[in-house]
């Protein structure tokens, strides 16, 4: 009996490959539309599901999760649709003055933030036209609509990724935490038992197009064309 790729037990998404569901349980967003004015943050914690510090953050009656910005603090004062461009404040993009830096943007009205959440991540803010606003993220740009809100500042939790891991058991413990298969191995180098590539006598790949709705594992190789011949 033939055994499960490697590919194939990731895409089954065994106890191997699972990551762990309590782990999500704050979900990141901003409050209602309609909800605007002072709002405070309650508490500053680490989160096994995001890279950064979540903030917790009160605003009346209403309690939402976000990514904390740099250098806020536990009980600090923040201004929720205002115009006080003041780090870890949330405003519209039309309300942000060019050049500012920012994080957490939405990508539609009141969809909560989708875009730069990760630790250390920011973008800036281009050129303004009618009812659009130029988003700068490094090499690209991105064109939002004016009333998307985004957090002002850099998000915490920049140098992250700045201290070496030394050795390999550490990257081992990291990624076995996140549910990840690691380290990877080229397809060719495996068994021919493991992968559609495997063995590969004298390192030839073999060549191979995958059926369209292969599952994960099978679908390996070539990406299976919509159509072939010549086009007339």
């Amino acid at each position: 009996m033939g055994k499960r790729t490697s590919g194939r037990a990731k895409g089954k998404g065994s106890f191997t490959y699972q990551i762990r569901k309590k782990a999500y349980v704050y979900k990141i967003g901003y409050p209602r539309l309609t909800n605007e004015g002072k709002a405070k943050i309650i508490k500053l914690f680490h989160s096994v599901a995001h890279s950064a510090p979540i903030a917790k953050i009160r605003i009346g009656k209403e309690e939402f999760y976000s990514p904390a910005a740099d250098k806020v603090y536990e009980g600090q004062e923040i201004e929720i649709g205002g115009k006080q461009v003041l780090n870890g404040n949330i405003l519209k993009l039309k309300d942000i003055p060019q050049g500012t830096v920012i994080f957490n943007i939405e990508s539609v009205p009141g969809n909560g933030g989708k875009y730069l959440r990760s630790s250390g991540c920011s973008a800036i803010v281009g050129i303004k036209e009618k009812d659009s606003v130029e988003i700068i993220i490094r090499r690209r740009k991105i064109i939002i609509n004016e009333n998307c809100r985004a957090t002002i500042g850099v998000v915490a939790g920049e140098g992250r990724m700045s201290k070496p891991l030394v050795k390999a058991g550490k990257q081992f413990f990291r990624m076995q935490a996140r549910g990840r298969k690691w380290h990877r191995t080229s397809a060719i180098k495996t068994n021919a038992v493991d992968h559609p590539f495997g063995s590969g006598r004298g390192k030839r790949i073999k060549s191979k197009i995958a059926k369209r709705n292969a599952p994960p594992g099978a679908k390996v190789g070539h990406i299976r064309p919509k159509r072939t011949g010549h086009i007339k």
